[in-house]
C-alpha cells in the first residue's frame, strides 16, 4: 500500500489503496493545499516535493522535471509532486520552503 508522509507538516500520513497516482492528486485529495501555479502542467515548479526517502518508489523523471534539472530549478532530490507518481511503498517529503502556503502550518 503506497503512502506519503510529509514531514514538515506533522508527518501527516497518507495512505491509499491506489498505486500508480501522481503525488500532489493524492495531497490534494486528502485535503492538503499544496501550491501549483501552472495547473499540474509541469511548466513551473511551484509544486517541487523535497525528497527525503523513498524517491525510488516513484517513477523516473519525465521530461519535464529533466527539463527544470538540466536549467538548475530542481536539485538532487527533488521532484516535481505534479509530475512524479507512487508506484509503490513509502515516500517520506517535505514542502520546500519558498512554495509554503501562509494559511497553512507547518512543523518548521
Amino acid at each position: 500500500m503506497p503512502k506519503i508522509i510529509i514531514e514538515n507538516m506533522f508527518d501527516f500520513e497518507i495512505n491509499t489503496n491506489d498505486g500508480n497516482r501522481k503525488v500532489i492528486d493524492l495531497i490534494h485529495e486528502n485535503r492538503i493545499d499544496w501550491m501549483h501555479a501552472c495547473g499540474k502542467k509541469g511548466r513551473c515548479t511551484t509544486c517541487k516535493m523535497i525528497m527525503v526517502d523513498g524517491e525510488k518508489n516513484l517513477s523516473p523523471m519525465n521530461e519535464f522535471e529533466r527539463r527544470f534539472f538540466d536549467l538548475g530549478r530542481l536539485k538532487l532530490g527533488e521532484r516535481l509532486a505534479c509530475q512524479s507518481i507512487i508506484e509503490k511503498g513509502v515516500i517520506r517529503i517535505r514542502v520546500a520552503e519558498p512554495n509554503k502556503f501562509p494559511h497553512m502550518k507547518y512543523s518548521d
